[in-house]
């Protein structure tokens, strides 16, 4: 097959940056942070559980940050002294930690579950679910309530899009690729809510000391999307461990640490102590707020799993189309490149239009101190995203692309007598690692 393809790179606007850049510095009045008053110390409960169940936590402690826009306040993890490259933050033992093996008490039915009809969040969050329902005497209370009160929230004070409404999804994220990816998200959640009653069978033996119906019967769809959104914000992918200790949810760890793309310290499972630890990559003065890698995330998917959108993700693309002939397509003409090149732009072009407003309307939305955080989150997003829209028609445009609306179209006619074929793709899944 002859086939004529669109780098990624291209869309990125690497060959031409300085529109990224030029946004970028008029981004950079306002910060990426959500604005936050004095803080107090909070999260005591957690940590003195944590504390008699043996985690080994005095480097950091848990602050809360009130955040008047977001009308809730905030808890994150911070150092409690001066902490050195190498230096253990905290290290939480393993029966602290949840995992699948932990809750099913057998890996083999924890990997039974996961490979038929529901995934380890869904696993995780029926979990907590009941747990939740036993109140105080349940021995992940403290923990749970920590979760309850961070409401799956990051550390821009925002929840999931998972969590948004129908309007806000549509007025804050039209036109980015992320608004389908959302979608396609709720579409999987709903499924595997309506397979939960298959756990309650499959896994009777744990489920028969809770003296509740079965789960479709006990929690509303709403009600799982939640706690599914709680798992998903507060999930460490642990490496280098058996399948059913792969995903975690650990005290200490995501909501309250946050996620970042440029911090080099790692979440990891010592073998040797049994315990999952935090183990610094560079010096964090006393009171600094402290955070992990997250994995080579693009921002969409950071929105999606976190709630979070960082402006200086060095992983951040968007991959929006491949250019190809079709198998039964006549040998290339002379000026294939220039029709391809045309189709491009015309995509390109179609994609800028898709947004509801320019991007200096989202620059505005940023810098309002009205704003709310979710507006501002998606504004950062849809920023970044037209940035990257933009230097790619600089590229094109530099590559011979036309720019011409009526010349792009007459270009893209010919292209497709000639057998052109666009295909898209968007991302938006996968969890930090």
């Amino acid at each position: 097959m002859s086939a004529l393809r669109a780098r990624s790179s291209l869309l990125r606007g690497s060959p031409n940056a300085s529109f990224r850049d030029r946004v970028r510095a008029v981004g950079r009045r306002a910060s990426h942070v959500v604005p936050r008053s004095a803080t107090v110390h909070t999260a005591s409960e957690l940590v003195d559980w944590l504390k008699e169940n043996g985690a080994r936590i005095d480097a950091v402690e848990v602050r809360t940050v009130e955040v008047p826009s977001a009308g809730r306040p905030l808890d994150v993890v911070v150092a409690a002294r001066p902490l050195a490259p190498g230096e253990v933050a905290f290290s939480v033992p393993e029966h602290l930690v949840l995992t699948l093996d932990r809750i099913f008490e057998s890996e083999f039915v924890a990997e039974l579950l996961t490979t038929d009809k529901l995934s380890e969040l869904a696993c995780l969050a029926l979990y907590l679910m009941y747990e939740k329902k036993l109140g105080k005497k349940s021995f992940w209370y403290p923990y749970i309530k920590e979760l309850d009160r961070q409401r799956a929230r990051g550390p821009q004070a925002v929840e999931s899009p998972l969590l948004w409404s129908n309007e806000e999804l549509t007025g804050l994220l039209q036109g980015s690729p992320l608004l389908p990816a959302v979608r396609g998200r709720l579409a999987g959640i709903r499924k595997e809510y309506e397979a939960l009653d298959t756990v309650w069978f499959m896994a009777g033996s744990l489920f028969n000391k809770y003296p509740f119906d079965l789960p479709t019967e006990t929690f509303s769809f709403e009600l799982f999307k939640q706690a599914f959104s709680v798992v998903q914000a507060s999930l460490v992918h642990l490496q280098g461990v058996p399948i059913a200790k792969r995903f975690a949810l650990v005290p200490m760890g995501p909501p309250l640490l946050a996620y970042s793309s440029t911090s080099k310290a790692m979440v990891t499972f010592n073998q040797d102590n049994r315990a999952v630890e935090l183990v610094m990559a560079g010096p964090a003065g006393a009171g600094a707020p402290l955070a992990a890698w997250c994995g080579p995330q693009p921002n969409n998917r950071l929105l999606l799993n976190y709630g979070v959108v960082d402006e200086h993700n060095p992983f951040d693309k968007l991959q929006v189309a491949a250019v190809s002939f079709a198998e039964d397509a006549p040998p290339l003409e002379p000026r294939a490149e220039e029709a391809a090149l045309a189709a491009l732009m015309g995509y390109v072009r179609r994609r800028q239009a898709a947004y509801p407003h320019p991007l200096w309307r989202d620059l505005e939305i940023i810098a309002d101190p009205a704003s709310s955080p979710r507006a501002k989150v998606a504004a950062r997003l849809t920023k970044i995203e037209k940035s990257i829209l933009a230097a790619a028609v600089e590229a094109l445009a530099a590559r011979g692309a036309p720019t011409d609306p009526d010349v792009i179209a007459a270009a893209e006619a010919r292209a497709e007598l000639s057998g052109l074929q666009m295909g898209s793709f968007f991302d938006g899944q996968g969890h930090c690692g």
